[in-house]
């Protein structure tokens, strides 16, 4: 996400115009140390020169349109019940955008928006739906690269450069003549992988795709081979999500390696879209007027615990960047506080002086980014120490919650019993190879406390569960006759077609059991 707001002069904190950017799969580690010495960030190192970083920001859910609907409602995922890619805000939801038009900002949104539901493709919403069936089907193409064009080829993803092309074309002809504060939106669809064609209905998306004019900008010799469990010892959800995108063949390091490299070159090119919107601000004197916030909806794993993509509580997949800066935000600032998404919505009401309501999830960052104390807006009560993240889509066989605090990620399934947790001290294991949820049981304890107190955990997942049954029903039952051929021409059909009727009758037990339970 590119934020960005206009400023008016009142009191010492200015009322002016706002821009975010909302990239999608952005890694929030390539924003500071060690991760941003893989590739040349020259934007967001200029924003960290004069603004503020935040080390450990966190999506409230791994996926575009859930983890959207958090920050554009600032309600956790169990609130706004965006249970996965189809399944979002209302269309006339009140978002913080909507909420600053109604006080006198002039509003331009371009680009992905991704938070209502009703999209993405049928193969997505399915795959969601039967996640407790009891059967294995790669869902995703194989992870690959491809490299096109020469050394001269800048504009790889032309539909995120055209959407650029535009606002920044609104900046020069609209937002330098408005009398009002503006906010404008920009939503990029990099760095997140390319369709492949090969994978089936609406394709998946497991091209890593770019041009040597960006593949130059990686320092190959900083890449970083993740380290894999082998597949008998990894935890059972994470075996479910590594075999589902099609990660549990063979790869040699080359072969990691590059996919990492064409990753990390896709942050390049979104880099340079964020530039061409901070270079229009300073054409057109906005810049110091202004103020800039850059996030993304989640992370990419990039062959992280053999797996790409994200829907995973895993760094790769739920660390995002945000960096914000503009008049009155403290320069070269790394701010070390837990934040997440939610958050956002807060933030940009008190940007504006409009009164925050009550009853949101997320709290203000203001007070962690304002340069004098006097400026600071009144906090409606104390930031908590932790955040959450939860996930309950495709790709992942158990509903999933993640709660960060200090030093450590809890990461707990479903009922909290019938899955193992999972607890790692990211101070002491940064990659997470180490499961130590047996040998801290009290912290286990201590922090699944914490995570009840804020949701019942059990019981929305049960409600999931059930949501997902009476979804797929529907859908079944809009087929009539059918059903049998859509359903095996999904994304998962290269297993499928080998054994339809295993498949099928494995949903049907599925969804007899389900009955029983109800009755």
């Amino acid at each position: 996400m590119l934020s960005i707001v206009t400023w008016q002069k009142r009191l010492t904190l200015l009322r002016g115009p706002i821009w975010s950017t909302v990239s999608r799969s952005g890694d929030g580690r390539l924003t500071f140390y060690p991760g941003n010495q893989t590739v040349d960030l020259p934007f967001i190192n200029f924003m960290k020169r004069h603004g503020s970083v935040f080390l450990n920001a966190y999506t409230n859910s791994p996926i575009c349109c859930p983890s959207r609907a958090a920050m554009w409602s600032g309600l956790f995922t169990h609130l706004t019940e965006s249970w996965n890619n189809f399944k979002g805000l209302d269309p006339d939801y009140v978002t913080w955008m909507d909420l600053m038009q109604k006080h006198g900002y002039y509003t331009q949104k371009y680009g992905k928006l991704d938070y209502t539901s009703g999209h993405h493709s049928v193969s997505n919403r399915v795959e969601a739906w039967t996640r407790d069936v009891e059967f294995l089907l790669r869902q995703e193409g194989r992870p690959k690269v491809n490299l096109t064009g020469d050394r001269r080829h800048v504009r790889v993803m032309e539909t995120d450069w055209q959407v650029t092309d535009k606002a920044v074309t609104w900046i020069k002809k609209e937002a330098v003549n408005l009398t009002q504060p503006f906010a404008l939106y920009l939503g990029l669809n990099l760095p997140h992988p390319y369709p492949s064609p090969y994978a089936g209905e609406n394709f998946g998306s497991s091209t890593f795709l770019t041009s040597p004019y960006w593949l130059e900008k990686v320092k190959y010799e900083a890449i970083k081979i993740p380290t894999w469990s082998s597949l008998s010892e990894m935890h059972p959800v994470d075996y479910y999500s590594s075999y589902t995108k099609n990660c549990t063949g063979e790869f040699t390091k080359q072969e990691v390696r590059s996919i990492r490299a064409f990753y990390y070159a896709m942050c390049a090119e979104t880099d340079a879209m964020l530039g061409e919107v901070i270079s229009a601000l300073k054409d057109t004197d906005l810049l110091e007027k202004t103020v800039i916030m850059f996030t993304s909806d989640h992370g990419e794993l990039a062959m992280e615990h053999r797996q790409f993509y994200k829907m995973s509580m895993y760094e790769g997949s739920s660390h995002v960047p945000l960096l914000v800066m503009g008049p009155g935000i403290k320069q070269q600032q790394q701010v070390p506080d837990v934040v997440s998404l939610v958050d956002i919505y807060p933030t940009m009401l008190d940007l504006a002086r409009i009164p925050v309501l009550q009853n949101l999830s997320g709290y203000s960052l203001l007070p962690l980014l304002l340069e004098k104390a006097e400026d600071e807006v009144p906090l409606r009560e104390a930031r908590p120490s932790w955040v959450l993240s939860e996930f309950h889509g495709c790709n992942v066989n158990a509903s999933t919650y993640m709660l960060r605090i200090d030093q450590w990620k809890y990461i707990t399934y479903l009922d909290g019993v019938s899955v193992p947790p999972q607890l790692f001290d990211l101070s002491a294991d940064p990659d997470e190879l180490t499961n130590v949820a047996i040998k801290f049981p009290e912290t286990v304890q201590s922090l699944d406390k914490i995570l009840r107190s804020v949701v019942n955990y059990p019981r929305v997942s049960s409600s999931v569960q059930n949501y997902n049954k009476r979804q797929f029903i529907n859908w079944k039952q809009s087929l009539g006759q059918n059903y049998s051929n859509v359903i095996a021409n999904l994304r998962w059909h290269q297993d499928w077609l080998k054994e339809p009727k295993k498949y099928e009758n494995a949903i049907d037990r599925w969804l007899n059991s389900q009955r029983e339970q109800m009755n």
